[in-house]
């Protein structure tokens, strides 16, 4: 399978696309194009991404490395106004490793009765997760992050609120998708994510899903276009002062997973709010592998670093615990 991918970077004149040629060396377009603006022209043209992108390349390279020490390596997709951008996920929806997957599958022969919320909704997606050309399977967990303004750029920083009990990396695939003219979406292709929780408030009362997942993320560098393979192997790793304190392997991809990603996106873009025209939707297809169920705790200064070899190079991002310290918000009272 031959993989075709992209980065966005900050350019003399703005955020623009360049074509990965290698670890070393990207190649820029002709004119200042974003990844938004190249696909809606493709949509507009019914023309494959990949030709447009390549019609606009032109006769010279970057060096992808010196892009990263400068800092200018943005998020793979982003819409103008960061309003327009919807940023959610799907839990619940991997096998996870053999030990885990035999672990659960112990656990889901239970009476329905004595199974926790998430183990019946874990054995939903076991025995009816899988959608076809005729039918769709049952809905997943889902559950919303934020807009744009918590994409955080690939090689920054992840700040994490001072409020977090915990602050902890959640390696994933994401889709990325833009809405046509009409409210159609397109997934424009699949990145790396860092999906980025707090699991300690979650584990106190799963009621507080909500609120564990409404913090910062990322995604990137590469956005793969095209299909992926059914089956990845990606590390995921935390560095401390340069050493690596927590390493482990994961996989992804439909054939380690329990729900496959057209029922996914089904049950996402079933709701007509995320198919405004113009708007960008980001999507984590879910985890199966956490430092935090190792007992690793993290603190200020960490880098979180998630690889995937068919996604180019590693997502890395640097942890920064915010230090702002909100006793409470006060709301004022507009009188009129």
């Amino acid at each position: 399978m031959t993989h075709y991918r992209v980065i966005q970077y900050l350019s003399d004149q703005g955020p623009s696309l360049a074509k990965v040629l290698s670890a070393d060396e990207v190649i820029p377009l002709k004119k200042t194009l974003t990844t938004y603006d190249l696909a809606l022209m493709a949509i507009e043209s019914s023309v494959p991404l990949t030709f447009v992108i390549d019609s606009l390349l032109s006769e010279k390279t970057l060096s992808y490395h010196k892009l990263i020490e400068d800092g200018l390596v943005l998020s793979p997709l982003h819409h103008p106004d960061q309003a327009h951008t919807f940023v959610t996920g799907t839990g619940l929806t991997h096998l996870g490793s053999a030990d885990t997957r035999a672990s659960m599958h112990s656990k889901i022969q239970q009476d329905d009765s004595t199974l926790t919320d998430s183990m019946k909704m874990f054995k939903m997606g076991i025995e009816d997760g899988i959608a076809t050309e005729s039918r769709y399977a049952s809905q997943p967990e889902w559950f919303y992050k934020g807009n744009g303004s918590i994409v955080q750029k690939p090689f920054g920083k992840m700040p994490s609120p001072s409020f977090a009990q915990d602050a902890g990396e959640e390696p994933e695939i994401v889709g990325a998708y833009i809405n046509d003219s009409v409210g159609n979406p397109h997934r424009i292709g699949f990145a790396i994510g860092n999906e980025f929780s707090d699991h300690i408030t979650e584990r106190h009362n799963y009621l507080w899903l909500a609120h564990s997942k409404l913090r910062n993320c990322s995604f990137g560098p590469e956005l793969l276009i095209g299909d992926i393979p059914q089956s990845l192997e990606g590390t995921s790793k935390i560095l401390r002062d340069g050493d690596v304190i927590w390493e482990k392997p994961f996989v992804t991809g439909e054939s380690n997973m329990s729900h496959n990603i057209r029922n996914l996106e089904h049950h996402h873009f079933k709701y007509s709010l995320f198919r405004h025209p113009g708007d960008v939707n980001i999507h984590f297809f879910g985890t199966s592998t956490l430092s935090f169920a190792d007992s690793i705790k993290t603190i200020d200064g960490d880098v979180f670093e998630i690889e995937v070899p068919q996604f180019g190079r590693a997502l890395s991002n640097r942890l920064v615990q915010e230090s702002q310290n909100i006793d409470s918000v006060v709301v004022v009272d507009v009188m009129y």
